[in-house]
């Protein structure tokens, strides 16, 4: 329920406070006064989208504040919980709009995005205006009011198409894939074969490049290495340095030791030189290069780059291209039958997506059966019983929420042909409608707000007295606030308010007065006779008070 509403400096209000009460509360007052500044500034303070230049001229800033009260299980505590807000009996919604156009929103002095204020607003506040009937007369969205209605969860049904549309996808993406590798089938099995009958290893090809520069180097080296083996060998070096030890030795005794130390240093040499005769003759044996083996080396290293420029990748990478190749072969040979159970699947998702939108249907059908009873038994006392309203559930095209088209159509007079809401219904018909569908599927909400900008226009006599009745009905069970020109919607209210607008100093302002039961009277009277209040016109707003 809404406590109260304070404005500072918003469009022609200055400062306004305004303590509301359950039941039905009504606001009435000369067209222009300022009724519309209202529900744009509480409009405000719920974060909805609405006009931009709120601001009083000349203030730096508007504020709005409400203060609303929750239910121990209203659903704004839900909202309040998952954006981390605490709340007790009470919620205090503030928002500001400076001049320059920032906006800045509190929810119990915690900062709230517009996101969180929305949310929160649907479970406080249901307005239906002058221009709200948009909602209802576009046929666009009468399946979602049904659904919500009927309490429908329209989620098993999300899920099942969102499933469905995989398996389409995953089907036709195979389905295209398998068509692609049919189109490169010879090239792929070709590719294939001649890259298994080469049988690349990592590593290979920098392995045969070095073994062939090493034997094309062997002829030029081999010559150099031969030269030094024979300086090294038996008519060489070898062969001098060993006469000389034999020499050394021959002499040693007759010198008391003194050539010692060359024989062991020349007995070291010796055996490093073995050492190196060992090892160039081991290299001579690496060059002893047979010409076939170069050859064969040539023509496997020439087969490795040659096959790596052919597919565009390093030769070490020829195996791994030649696994992918190999893979995509393999796909093909076993497309058929993974193509086969991409179908099988794709059928048992839609199998499942029928039968989760039979059962969306046979809820709808249900509820559809249940609003037009409702809607029945709401426009009798509006003074439409010989009206009928009909919600006609038909096929449509599948998607995420079903496979039905919902439509209201009314007829308003027995035997004549059933239509759409705005083609149908006059003016005041309309209005009733309206009203009896908005009382039909807010009905089931809990702890709401219902806000009614002149419902009742286009009507007046017997069927604004309906039109009233039925708002104050609604009030028993909820907090009804009523912007009327009607007076007898007026005179049913429980409490009443006067919007009136007065220049001050040459600046126009709106106030918010609540009415006294004889300020009530005069109120009710003018809005009978006009700016002359009359007794008769008081005498026949004491009637429609008592009445």
């Amino acid at each position: 329920m809404l406590r109260s509403l304070a404005i500072r400096d918003m469009l022609l209000i200055d400062r306004l406070d305004l303590v509301f009460r359950p039941g039905l509360n009504v606001l009435t007052g000369e067209t222009g006064a300022g009724k519309s500044i209202l529900l744009d500034s509480l409009g405000f303070v719920l974060g909805w989208r609405g006009r931009a230049d709120l601001v009083r001229q000349g203030a730096q800033q508007g504020e709005v504040e409400a203060v609303f009260e929750l239910d121990a299980d209203h659903p704004g505590r839900a909202v309040l919980a998952e954006a981390g807000i605490g709340c007790d009996d009470e919620v205090i919604l503030r928002r500001v709009n400076t001049a320059e156009g920032r906006k800045t929103a509190w929810i119990n002095d915690r900062r709230a995005s517009g996101e969180v204020l929305r949310a929160l607003s649907d479970t406080l506040v249901e307005l239906h205006g002058q221009h709200d009937d948009r909602g209802l007369l576009n046929p666009r969205g009468h399946r979602q009011l049904l659904d919500a209605y009927a309490g429908a969860d329209t989620g098993p049904v999300r899920a099942a198409w969102r499933a469905l549309s995989d398996a389409r996808r995953a089907c036709a993406t195979a389905a295209d894939r398998l068509d692609a590798l049919r189109a490169e089938e010879d090239f792929l099995r070709h590719a294939v074969k001649e890259l298994d009958l080469l049988d690349p290893q990592p590593g290979e090809e920098a392995e045969l490049d070095q073994r062939r520069r090493l034997m094309q180097a062997a002829v030029r080296l081999k010559g150099d290495v031969q030269r030094a083996a024979q300086a090294l060998g038996d008519d060489g070096a070898e062969r001098l340095m060993l006469d000389a030890l034999r020499w050394l030795e021959d002499a040693a005794e007759g010198v008391e030791g003194r050539l010692d130390g060359a024989i062991e240093a020349l007995g070291r040499a010796i055996s490093e030189m073995a050492d190196a005769q060992s090892a160039v003759e081991g290299c001579l044996d690496a060059l002893d290069t047979d010409p076939a083996v170069l050859e064969q080396v040539e023509e496997r290293l020439f087969a490795l780059r040659g096959l790596a420029r052919k597919h565009g990748v390093l030769p070490d990478d020829l195996g791994t291209h030649a696994a992918g190749l190999r893979e995509r072969l393999e796909t093909l040979d076993a497309g058929d039958q993974g193509l086969a159970k991409l179908a099988q699947a794709e059928s048992a998702a839609q199998a499942a997506f029928d039968a989760a939108c039979a059962a969306l249907t046979a809820v709808r059908t249900e509820a559809a059966g249940r609003l037009d009873a409702a809607m029945a038994a709401e426009l009798a006392p509006l003074k439409m019983e010989r009206a009928v309203f009909q919600t006609v559930l038909a096929p449509a095209e599948p998607g995420p929420e079903g496979a039905d088209s919902a439509t209201f159509e009314v007829a308003t007079n027995p035997g004549a042909p059933a239509g759409p809401l705005n083609r149908i219904a006059s003016g005041g018909e309309l209005s009733r409608f309206l009203l009896a569908l908005k009382v039909c599927l807010t009905g089931g909400q809990s702890g709401l707000t219902l806000i009614f900008d002149e419902i009742d226009r286009g009507v007046g006599g017997a069927t604004a007295d309906a039109v009233g009745r039925r708002l104050r009905a609604l009030a028993q069970d909820a907090q009804v606030l009523v912007v009327t020109h009607s007076p007898q919607v007026a005179a049913l209210g429980a409490h009443h308010w006067r919007v009136e607008k007065r220049v001050i100093d040459g600046t126009t302002l709106s106030h918010v007065m609540p009415l006294s039961a004889d300020a009530r009277i005069d109120e009710i009277a003018r809005m009978i006779s006009g700016d002359t209040i009359t007794e008769a016109a008081r005498g026949a707003a004491r009637a429609l008070i008592g009445a």
